[in-house]
């Protein structure tokens, strides 16, 4: 039987080969392969509790090796490993009949073809805690081959979440040490329920897969914003990245916080690379362990370049990677450190983030969309038509510089938010039922959910991921569309970049109207959601 544990480290972390080696000598616990405190520290805490469990410890010398040696080892998910390698290698010991008088070396891996993965922390009584991680360990030893896994018992739904995954939850180390050589004793997820499936009570719409709405989430408390909430639509609809600015108390937290309930569920594949993400950070609900709804991650402003991008001793996900296959939002995005809004760049054009710490490196998946609201200058009263701005053209202009054009140029839309119009006379009745705007996020949904089908069976991929190639292939324009983008183009200074926004977006508002062609009126609703203008070149 050949043990094996994990060490987490970023993305993809490492199998380590448990081994034990009996010998005479003066009784001791020796551990060698660059183990640190945490794991050093299990030879008290296994010594504990295999005597704890009923188990004889043993009275050789015992030789513990974590290999490979020059991976640092780190954390106390190794405990279990290690304890059902000491007492592996005492049974096969005493079966032993052909030791010589020198030494009894005897390792767990007489059979190379038997292997078992086995991670948990012990307590002096034998009891098995449950870690982190067990989500990215279960995936990284099925691709290395290992199926059968040993786990804590409450780390077990999650690691039965892997496909092709064997599982054991022990509550104890003799349940795990009895299970070690019983096949029967691994179940797999399909022979209880099906490996993934959608909710119950999830909204079916057009073959797409919504969550349920409630009430705090649904757009129809979202009053006279007709642009923004259609901004949002949009930017659900193909995935585009979106910059909403206006004056404080008009809406756009409000109006954002509730973007989440119109997307769909998270396909298996997107289900599975989310849940790996947030099982290495430790953020798994033992209730529900597979992630299923896109994630919704909203930084503070103070925020720091490693709490964003990621890194640490141990290399560990940042919120552009909590947030891949879902959302990040940024609100009041002006307080945010002009470092750690520039360090986006990268990420939003190549989907991940590599980071190396101490000669090792790592790539986290960061395919996130972004969210970002914030007021047009300090004061946030600039271009309001309720309100003064008292700020001078200094300051506003220096208060958009924060962002940088590289960065701007990577968000598709733009839109300026408002506060909403009130209507007190009799006489603007007939305005007020003519201007008053709201609309459900059931109603939403459908445009969205017709948009998404059309991109899966075109691309298999969102609108705003195309690449330079396909929006020549998927999002091609007659001779008038392209007579009508060359003069915006001129007219708004487009960059190349801008100009491919304004093809990918005309290509998201066809495909919810249903139309296998862009059309000229879905190019013009793309123009004006890109060329909203920004900072002194507001035109209110």
């Amino acid at each position: 039987m050949k043990i094996y544990s994990f060490s987490p480290f970023g993305y993809e972390g490492a199998l380590v080969s448990v081994e034990v080696d009996l010998r005479r000598g003066i009784p001791a616990i020796d551990i060698v392969g660059l183990a640190d405190g945490a794991v050093k520290e299990s030879r008290e805490r296994m010594k504990s509790a295999i005597r704890n469990s009923g188990f004889e410890f043993p009275a050789e010398r015992v030789l513990i090796s974590l290999s490979p040696a020059d991976l640092k080892k780190e954390g106390a998910g190794f405990d279990l490993a290690i304890a059902l390698s000491v007492l592996n290698a005492k049974s096969l010991l005493s079966e032993n009949k052909n030791c010589d008088d020198d030494s009894w070396t005897i390792n767990n891996n007489i059979n190379e073809n038997d292997s078992v993965l086995v991670i948990g922390e012990l307590e002096l009584n034998g009891s098995v805690r449950p870690v982190k991680a067990i989500h990215a360990a279960v995936s990284t030893a099925l691709n290395a081959g290992i199926t059968k896994c040993i786990v804590a018992e409450q780390n077990a739904r999650e690691a039965r979440e892997v496909k092709g995954a064997k599982v054991f939850g022990a509550s104890n180390l003799t349940e795990a040490f009895n299970a070690l050589y019983n096949d029967s004793a691994f179940t797999t997820k399909e022979t209880n329920e099906e490996l993934f499936s959608y909710p119950k009570d999830s909204i079916v719409i057009n073959g797409i897969h919504f969550p349920p709405v409630t009430e705090e989430y649904d757009f129809s408390q979202i009053k006279n914003q007709k642009k923004l909430v259609r901004a949002l639509q949009v930017a659900a609809a193909g995935r585009h990245n979106l910059l909403v600015f206006g004056p404080p108390g008009c809406g756009k937290t409000l109006s954002l916080q509730r973007f989440i309930s119109l997307l769909p569920y998270l396909t298996p594949e997107e289900s599975h690379s989310v849940t790996r993400i947030h099982s290495i950070a430790g953020l798994l609900q033992r209730s529900s362990p597979l992630i299923r709804i896109p994630p919704f991650r909203m930084p503070h402003q103070t925020a720091s370049i490693e709490g964003i991008c990621g890194g640490g001793p141990h290399c560990a996900p940042g919120e552009i990677s909590l947030a891949h296959n879902g959302v990040l939002y940024l609100d009041e995005a002006s307080e945010f450190r002009s470092s750690v809004l520039q360090m986006l760049r990268v990420p939003l054009e190549s989907g991940m983030i590599t980071l190396s710490r101490a000669g090792r490196s790592t790539v986290f998946p960061a395919q996130f969309q972004l969210l970002v609201s914030t007021n047009p200058c300090p004061c946030g009263n600039y271009g309001s038509k309720e309100r003064i701005c008292l700020c001078s053209a200094k300051s506003v202009e220096m208060f958009w510089k924060k962002f940088s054009g590289p960065l701007l140029d990577r968000i598709d839309i733009r839109i300026h938010a408002d506060y909403n119009k009130s209507f007190s006379s009799e006489d603007n009745k007939a305005k007020k039922n003519e201007e008053e705007y709201s609309i459900s996020t059931s109603e939403l949904r459908k445009e969205i959910a017709v948009a998404i089908d059309a991109q899966n069976k075109r691309q298999a991929k969102r609108n705003a991921l195309l690449t330079p190639c396909e929006i020549e292939k998927y999002c091609a324009l007659n001779s008038e569309c392209k007579e009508v983008l060359e003069k915006a183009v001129n007219k708004y200074d487009f960059s190349p970049r801008a100009e491919a926004s304004c093809k990918k977006l005309a290509r998201t508002l066809s495909d919810m109207k249903g139309q296998k062609e862009i059309t000229l009126e879905c190019l013009n609703e793309a123009i004006q959601l890109r060329s909203t203008p920004l900072g002194l070149d507001m035109d209110f």
